[in-house]
């Protein structure tokens, strides 16, 4: 079973930065993507970015140009650098493993921005 541990939530202020992390419990090389989702309340779980095993990025519309998704496999690690954040990035934040055979998720790490 893959684990995936997030860290790094918190709350910002608006125009703020901050720096998720994904811990697998995989090497994140074998994965065929590592995806962050978020969720905020009362709406749907939304994919925000997707580093495919090839090392190509994809981003939602909503957060091109401030997100940045990138992955250290020698750590097994996969961050999200958010910057310019708004009060509409409030979400909780989960790191997503799509491979062979599975589709794992982390715990979760709650994102607030706000003043």
């Amino acid at each position: 079973q893959v684990q995936l541990v997030e860290s790094g939530g918190a709350l910002v202020q608006p125009g703020g930065s901050l720096r998720l992390s994904c811990a697998a419990s995989i090497s994140i090389f074998s994965a065929n993507a590592m995806n962050w989702y978020r969720q905020a309340p009362a709406k749907l779980r939304e994919l925000v970015a997707r580093i495919s095993r090839n090392g190509m990025t994809n981003y939602a519309d909503s957060v091109k140009g401030r997100f940045t998704i990138s992955r250290d496999i020698a750590k097994n690690t996969v961050y999200l650098g958010m910057n310019s954040l708004k009060p509409e990035d409030t979400a909780v934040y989960y790191c997503n493993a799509a491979g062979t055979g599975y589709d794992s998720w982390g715990q979760g790490t709650q994102v607030t921005v706000s003043s």
